[in-house]
């Protein structure tokens, strides 16, 4: 479903986008897209420490494009009420006469006043810049908070097996948190659980597709859904 943003050159524009990403890391879906793009584009280049939702979303969008860019296409989002930049000027030609004396002093063509990069200034260049790139992506590789609603077949389920089922489901990167039982209806509950992840281990939809609705624990789980997820 498309997602839709009003001006966000302005004070309005901001604060709407901000409570639009206070549960979430990204404008649509789980992973950076084409729809972040979109929206990273068009916020306001002044100081975003007031939007504090926007400002960390829009630092991890910056980080990811100088690293690796984003491909995932996204659902789909439109921003009104934002012009978009002119196309960059193309610079001018060089001055004619300037070109007329670099060919009359052909003998300067001989002279590299920088010196050609040797292979050893090459290689560190190289290093130096891997280096960089590992950097930001160890700064921007963090953890993340997620709630999660698991919810029961029925009123005969066993909250307390189901819960044990759930917390059962151990891997390097996961860490679960504090947990209730919500009344749904017709005598039924859910159980509502935080759960820390980090980021570069444990991938949230591979959890619950391979784990936490797969055998055995789907005999206690009928769905498990995220409620919430948000950047540490």
């Amino acid at each position: 479903m498309a997602v839709t943003f009003y001006d966000l050159s302005t004070d309005a524009g901001l604060k709407k986008l901000d409570e639009y990403l206070l549960s979430r890391s990204y404008i649509t879906g789980y992973q950076a897209s084409k729809d972040d793009l979109a929206v990273y584009s068009s916020v306001s280049k002044k100081s975003l420490d007031a939007y504090v939702n926007v400002s960390r979303w829009y630092k991890h969008i910056d980080a990811l494009l100088r690293i690796s860019g984003v491909s995932a296409e996204g659902s789909g989002v439109t921003v009104e009420g934002y012009a978009p930049a002119s196309e960059v000027a193309t610079p001018p030609a060089a001055d004619s006469k300037a070109s007329a004396a670099d060919d009359e002093d052909e003998d300067d063509d001989d002279v590299d006043l920088f010196g050609e990069e040797t292979e050893e200034e090459k290689k560190a260049a190289e290093e130096r810049s891997a280096a960089t790139k590992a950097s930001i992506k160890k700064k921007e590789s963090g953890k993340s908070s997620i709630l999660l609603d698991v919810k029961p077949w029925d009123d005969e389920t066993d909250m307390k097996k189901l819960e044990e089922a759930v917390r059962s489901v151990q891997k390097e990167g996961l860490l679960w948190g504090s947990s209730k039982l919500v009344p749904v209806g017709f005598g039924i509950k859910k159980l509502t659980i935080m759960m820390t992840i980090v980021d570069d281990l444990v991938s949230v939809d591979d959890l619950i597709e391979d784990h936490l609705t797969a055998e055995p624990i789907n005999e206690h789980v009928q769905s498990c859904d995220i409620v919430a997820f948000n950047k540490i």
